[in-house]
């Protein structure tokens, strides 16, 4: 992972994680990680229109993504939600 890139890297791993016991976790960490670049954006007015755009739009896919999840474990019969 790179360092400027950590939050980007995060959000692939969620998004391409295909065991839902640990989507959620990976989620969390991804969410997590864009709003620290964020923050500091905001603080120092700084970054590109791109930037805010990037992390933005990322945080509402994992928006989706967690809903999505949600909606499954809801739908699923709990031994199989519980399968690793």
């Amino acid at each position: 992972m790179s360092a400027g890139n950590e939050w980007e890297d995060l959000y692939h791993i969620a998004v391409l994680e295909t065991n839902v016991s640990k989507m959620e976790e990976r989620i969390e960490v991804a969410e997590s990680a864009m709003h620290a670049p964020l923050h500091e954006l905001s603080l120092y007015h700084g970054g590109t229109l791109e930037e805010h755009r990037a992390i933005a739009g990322a945080l509402n896919r994992i928006d989706i993504l967690r809903s999505e999840v949600a909606t499954w474990r809801e739908s699923t019969p709990q031994e199989l939600t519980n399968k690793s």
